[in-house]
């Protein structure tokens, strides 16, 4: 199951490993397809890859400090350093080729 994470558990979780940051907002409803795929990356790719949400309304911090402009966003991260961000509604087939590029 996806999980939500607040501003200090995202800190503590990008520090180490695959992390896969959803940036998005209730009320959106590309967001609200794009947690149906992630779930669907998530059973595919085990624990590869860390998937949380992150929500644009409750992390303004968050969201400033990364430049989030929009939603969805997703941001991957290894070890604490940005590799690539995607913008708008993604497929599984593109969001797995970027977890398996990152491994």
């Amino acid at each position: 199951m996806l999980r939500e994470v607040m501003e200090e558990e995202f800190r503590r979780s990008v520090k180490e490993g695959l992390v896969l940051a959803d940036f998005y907002s209730a009320t959106c409803g590309p967001c609200k397809m794009l947690s149906f795929v992630l779930a669907d990356v998530e059973k595919a790719c085990g624990d590869k890859v860390n998937i949380m949400k992150v929500d644009f309304d409750k992390n303004k911090v968050l969201v400033e400090e990364y430049g989030v402009s929009g939603y969805p966003t997703l941001i991957f991260m290894k070890d604490g350093e940005e590799l690539k961000r995607l913008t708008g509604l993604q497929q599984k087939p593109a969001i797995i080729k970027m977890i398996e590029e990152a491994l």
